[in-house]
C-alpha cells in the first residue's frame, strides 16, 4: 500500500461509526463482529480463514507492517487508510498501534468440541474480568489445550480486553461461550475427561495429584470468579476440587497464574509415559 493521504478523516464516517460501536457488546453480539487492535491480532486474524473482514490502518503502520495489510487483503478483508484520530476513536486502547481489524466472531458450538475428545480443556465458571479470561486462554493455549468453555455467567470473549490479554490465542483453538456450568461439566464426563475444580480451598493438593499419576488422563479444569472462586454447587459438580500449593508466605495465587500452573501440570502428565499423549505429540 503505497503512501497516501487517508481515505478516512472524519470519525463521524458511517465506517468509523460502525466500527466504534462495536466496543459495546450489545452491538457486537447484534452483528456477531468485534475488534481485533494492533499487529499481532490483526495477523492472527488474517491468517484465520473467513476470520478479518475490514482493516483500518494509519499510514505509517500501512507501511511498518506492509506484510499484514498485505495478507489482510490477501484474506479478503476491506482495508482502508485512516487518520490518527480516526484510529483513536476506533480504538480502546490508550496507545493505538495503528492497525485496527473487524472480525467474524470464532466460538464453537460445545457440542463439536467434545465430539473432538478433546484431553485439555479449561473451564471459565463466573469469571468476570476480561483480562483474566483473555489471559486464562492464553495460557491453556500455550499449555496445548484443545478447546476453552466460557459458561454463560462468564465475561463477553470478544470483550477488547478479553481479546487483547489472549494475544492472538483467540485464533488459535476452539472456545465455547454461554454453556450453563452444568453442562458443560455433565458433558465433558460424559466424553470421558475427569473434571477438576482449581480451588484455594481444595481438599485436594495438587502435588499430591501428580504423586499418585492420577493427572496423565484427559482433563478439564473449572477456573472461578477472581473475587470468590468457585460456589458450592459448582465444586460438588467435579471430580476433585484441587489447590494449587503455596509453599511460601503468599496468601493466595490469582486466577491466571493458578490456571497456568494447572494446565501445565496436567500437560506434563499427558505426556509423561502413561498418559493420554505420547511425548512425541505436539
Amino acid at each position: 500500500m503505497p503512501s497516501a493521504t487517508p481515505e478516512l478523516i472524519s470519525p463521524r464516517s458511517p465506517r468509523v461509526s460502525a466500527a466504534r460501536r462495536l466496543a459495546r457488546r450489545n452491538f457486537r453480539g447484534k452483528e456477531r463482529l468485534f475488534l481485533a487492535e494492533g499487529p499481532q491480532a490483526v495477523r492472527e486474524a488474517a491468517g484465520h480463514r473467513d476470520t478479518l473482514v475490514e482493516l483500518f490502518a494509519t499510514v505509517e503502520a500501512a507501511e511498518r507492517y506492509a506484510d499484514i495489510v498485505g495478507e489482510a487483503r490477501a484474506a479478503g478483508a476491506r482495508t482502508h487508510l485512516a487518520d490518527e484520530q480516526v484510529i483513536a476513536d476506533i480504538s480502546t486502547t490508550v496507545t493505538p498501534q495503528g492497525l485496527v481489524g473487524i472480525c467474524r466472531f470464532l466460538d464453537t458450538p460445545f457440542a463439536q468440541i467434545l465430539a473432538a475428545r478433546p484431553k485439555l480443556v479449561a473451564v471459565l465458571a463466573n469469571v468476570r474480568d476480561p483480562g483474566n479470561a483473555g489471559t486464562v486462554l492464553r495460557c491453556a493455549d500455550a499449555a496445548g489445550a484443545e478447546a476453552v468453555v466460557l459458561t454463560d455467567a462468564s465475561v463477553d470473549l470478544y470483550n477488547p480486553k478479553a481479546v487483547r490479554a489472549s494475544v492472538g490465542s483467540l485464533f488459535h483453538l476452539p472456545v465455547a461461550v454461554g454453556v450453563p456450568v452444568e453442562e458443560a461439566v455433565a458433558g465433558l464426563k460424559g466424553t470421558g475427561v475427569r473434571v477438576l475444580a482449581a480451588d484455594g480451598a481444595g481438599t485436594d493438593d495438587l502435588d499430591d495429584e501428580l504423586d499418585k499419576g492420577t493427572m496423565g488422563g484427559p482433563t478439564a479444569w473449572v477456573f472461578g470468579n477472581e473475587a470468590w472462586g468457585l460456589p458450592e454447587e459448582t465444586r460438588a459438580l467435579a471430580d476433585a476440587v484441587v489447590r494449587v500449593p503455596i509453599h511460601g508466605k503468599a496468601e493466595s495465587l490469582n486466577l491466571a497464574t493458578a490456571a497456568a500452573v494447572c494446565l501445565y501440570a496436567s500437560a506434563r502428565a499427558q505426556r509423561a509415559s502413561g498418559g493420554c499423549r505420547s511425548v512425541t505429540e505436539s
